[in-house]
């Protein structure tokens, strides 16, 4: 398994804090914060469905605009932070560009480290794509057509959902629940985290978690007839050690299960998510064309 050319601390701290690397993010988070509020504010929208009883177990449906006679493909946006920063409320921004498209949305938010650990946020992400394939019907969505996205700690935690034995977790969900996927600058082994001294402390990533929750330390996800795929992509302007993360999965996995491997020129670790919701950007093509719009 690939691994990171230097466990200096120093160094991994620049690697991996991406507010400083991109000293506009206040500007940029701002943006995101304008955005998703009128986003939220749009008809239909359902904030703060309750998909469990712990913290931060909710999750915002934002349906696909017109409802069509048809189910609506399902963009299922898993948010970044480190696993412990931010909220689905900062990206509901996304969502427009796609219910316009035809997509229903669902975000859902995840308890926060270090009140929790990676592994049990991972199995809330698990809990709330599993009430989304059991009641995203009642609001126009198509369970069998669930697109998991995710972004920075929301990308280790798509891929995750990649590789989960559904069935196992209920009866009635299909093994191949998501259809696809999509990892954007996502974090793809946990080792060289478990190393970094910014976050470790709130992280506290122990080396059993690196070995059972770092999607390219994991067996790949079998394809079904044409499903269980994931992308990956990282911005051209990240820093080596997150195209790194990007590169590795695809290097883990194969290029069968992940087809796709790019870094987007000219784009940082929060711009990337604005490519995302950009109809006029590969990114966003590559997003419709995973729930086949």
């Amino acid at each position: 398994m690939p691994t990171t050319p230097s466990f200096d601390p120093a160094w991994l701290d620049r690697e991996y804090n991406n507010r400083a690397l991109v000293p506009e993010h206040g500007d940029i988070f701002a943006r995101w914060a304008r955005d998703s509020a009128l986003a939220r504010q749009a008809p239909g929208a359902l904030i703060d469905v309750d998909y469990g009883s712990g913290a931060g177990e909710q999750l915002d449906i934002f349906p696909a605009e017109g409802g069509g006679a048809a189910p609506a493909p399902v963009l299922f946006f898993i948010h970044g932070g480190w696993w412990r920063s931010l909220d689905k409320a900062d990206h509901s921004f996304i969502a427009p560009a796609f219910t316009r498209r035809g997509a229903c949305v669902v975000m859902p938010n995840y308890a926060l480290c270090p009140a929790v650990t990676i592994p049990h946020i991972t199995l809330q992400m698990v809990q709330a794509l599993a009430w989304t394939f059991r009641h995203i019907a009642a609001h126009g969505g198509d369970p069998r057509r669930i697109t998991v996205v995710g972004h920075s700690a929301g990308g280790h935690l798509a891929s995750m959902m990649m590789n989960c034995d559904w069935p196992r977790v209920g009866a009635d969900l299909p093994a191949d629940l998501p259809r696809n996927g999509m990892t954007i600058s996502g974090v793809h082994d946990l080792e060289p985290v478990m190393h970094t001294p910014f976050v470790q402390p709130s992280l506290g990533i122990t080396p059993q978690q690196v070995a059972q929750a770092s999607p390219a330390r994991l067996p790949a996800p079998r394809l079904r007839k044409g499903r269980g795929a994931i992308e990956a992509f990282a911005g051209g302007i990240e820093s080596s050690e997150f195209r790194r993360q990007t590169r590795i999965l695809q290097q883990a996995w194969g290029r069968k299960v992940v087809p796709v491997c790019e870094e987007l020129p000219g784009l940082n670790h929060f711009t990337v998510v604005d490519a995302l919701a950009d109809p006029a950007h590969r990114l966003h093509a590559r997003a419709l064309a995973l729930l086949g719009l």
